[in-house]
This record gives C-alpha cells, structure tokens and sequence, in this order.
C-alpha cells in the first residue's frame, strides 16, 4: 500500500484508511466485536495503516478498535473525535474545553493507548469558540495525549480560524463523485494552509459501489433509508450516473468502486479517504482503489460525466444538515 501524509503537519498513513463507524452504528446491526477485529487486523495486513473512529460511534467502537490493534499498535495511526453532548449526535453539541478533556481520557482509555494520534472536533459548536477549542487541543498535544489536531464538516472560515491556533493536520468532510461542495471554498483553503484532506462516505454511502439499484433493500437502522439521495426518482437517477462510471471501470479493469477511490486520490496527493465496510472482500476491492492509476482521459470522462448527469437530491436530512458548519 502506498502512503501518503496528511498535509504539512500531519502524520504518513496509508494511501486509504479504514472507516470504523459503520462497525458498530449507522449501518444496521452491529458487527460481533471478534469479527469487527478479525476485519481490522486483516485490513492492516493488506496495508491499512490509518483507522478512524468517534466517541459518537459508541464505547463499543473505540474499544475494538483499541483491541484491534494492540499487536501493531505503534504501525499505525488511530483517529478519534469529540463534540457531541454526552457523545450522542442527537442530544446536540458541547465542545467546551471540560468536555473535551473528559472525551480524550475516555477515549485512551476505551482505546488502551496512552497517545490518540488524531483528535477531531465532529462537529463545530456554536456556542464555544472555535479559538477555544483549538488551545483545548495544543494543551492536549502539549501534555503528550494527543499528536495531532482535526476537524470535521467545518467551514473554511473556521478551518482558518483554528489553525492559526493550533495546526490542523487535516479535515475530515464527505468528499466524493457524488458530494463535491467542498471545491469551491473549503478545498482550496486547504491547500493554501498545508492541511490534509480525509473524505468519508467517499463512496456515496455505498452507492458508487455499483451494487445499490432501485430494488436494494435496506436493514432497519440503516441511515440511507431516510437519506434524500436514496429515495424515490433521486436514487434512480443517480444509480444511471453510477451505471456509466461502472462502464468507465469496465474498460480499466476495476470496479466502481475503485474507480471512485482513485478518483479522489488523483485529486491531491493530501487526500486520503475512509471507506468503511463490515466485509473482508469489500476491505480488499477498497484497498485495490489504491493501485488504480487514472489517466488524464479517464479523469476527463469522469470530469464530462459528472458535469452532464448531476447528482440527485440532498446528502442529508435537515436535521442532519443543521449541524453542518457552513
């Protein structure tokens, strides 16, 4: 696996990471804990050097994700985050200094670490000062419990704000085919700040997979059942968009999946993306994205495809896009 490091200031990982959230939420039902490390060890024996979890995935997600990797624990790099009120997005924020204090000595703890590598705010919070949290951070980063400090679905505005704080070593935003907002502002700032880019849900929450059509089912649970995007005329127009990238990875020899990872890759060479999956095969498809090479035709396909065949329907809820820092 090749590797890559997370702008100026951050650590080297694998070129794709490991997306730990749908493990234990988010999904359907959870994954048994020994399947869920069996999953996360095979991952780093195919080269998986990055894994990201949260505080808000649940006690039980961090704690795997510690036991996972106990026998390479100083090999790879472990991401967690903060900022939700007793750690339940739907309870509402709190990223009061207090607060983060107590999620970072729960999460070593849960985790069985005495380091987090990268610790993310989830989400800003509207009533703490961004400045705040940031100098939380440089303190933990100070007293040696944490190495490096992100955000997540933040604003360049406030990404800015931050690093002129505490640097930030990378923003955790859905970045994909299917969601691109980020171009105009946020990347940018990105770049001209040295700080790196991590994509979750890169491949449209499994729908640039290919394997989601109009009949797919999905367990009780599931976020996507009540995700815009998946719903009605919205799910069957983008699932032609993903029929004509699936052509795209025909004629390379890939699947739509890896072709949607190495999309993001050719990007910038600060992105790394974090897909998630509760099935080894999909881990091996994903970390095959990797050794995907586009060319500069197939990105101008990609480029005049996605021009042509604009994405149907919100990436969220309004509920859920309320918390989003804009």
């Amino acid at each position: 696996m090749k590797k890559r490091v997370l702008g100026a200031n951050g650590p080297e990982v694998s070129a794709i990471g490991f997306g730990c959230m749908g493990l234990t939420v988010g999904y359907g039902p959870a994954t048994n804990k020994p399947d869920a490390i069996a999953l996360i060890r095979a991952a780093y024996s195919r080269g998986i050097t990055f894994f990201d979890s949260a505080e808000a995935y649940g006690a039980a997600n961090e704690e795997l994700l510690g036991e996972a990797v106990v026998p390479f624990r100083k090999n790879v790099v472990i991401a967690t985050k903060f900022g939700f009120r007793d750690g339940n997005p739907a309870v509402g924020l709190d990223s009061s200094p207090a607060r983060i204090r107590m999620v970072a000595e729960q999460s070593l703890m849960r985790m069985g670490t005495d380091v987090i590598d990268l610790f993310y705010q989830h989400r800003i919070d509207p009533n703490v000062p961004i400045e705040d949290v940031a100098g939380t951070v440089k303190d933990l980063i100070s007293e040696g419990k944490v190495r490096h400090f992100g955000m997540s679905e933040a604003s360049a505005a406030n990404v800015r704000r931050a690093h002129a704080v505490q640097p930030v070593a990378a923003l955790q935003s859905e970045y994909s085919m299917f969601t691109r907002e980020l171009e105009a502002e946020t990347i940018p700032a990105l770049w001209d700040l040295g700080i790196g880019l991590v994509p979750f849900a890169p491949l449209g929450r499994g729908f640039l997979t290919g394997k989601i059509d109009n009949d797919t089912p999905f367990k009780d649970g599931d976020i996507r059942n009540s995700l815009p995007r998946f719903l009605g005329d919205a799910r069957e127009a983008n699932a032609d968009l993903v029929k004509r990238i699936g052509d795209i990875a025909e004629a390379r020899r890939a699947t739509s999946a890896q072709i949607a990872l190495a999309w993001l890759l050719a990007q910038n060479p600060a992105i790394v993306p974090i897909p998630g999956t509760t099935k080894r095969h999909r881990m091996e498809e994903n970390a095959g994205g990797a050794d995907v090479e586009l060319t500069d035709a197939d990105l101008s396909a990609l480029r005049d495809l996605l021009a042509s065949h604009p994405v149907r329907g919100n990436r969220y809820t309004e509920a859920m896009r309320a918390t989003v820092d804009n």
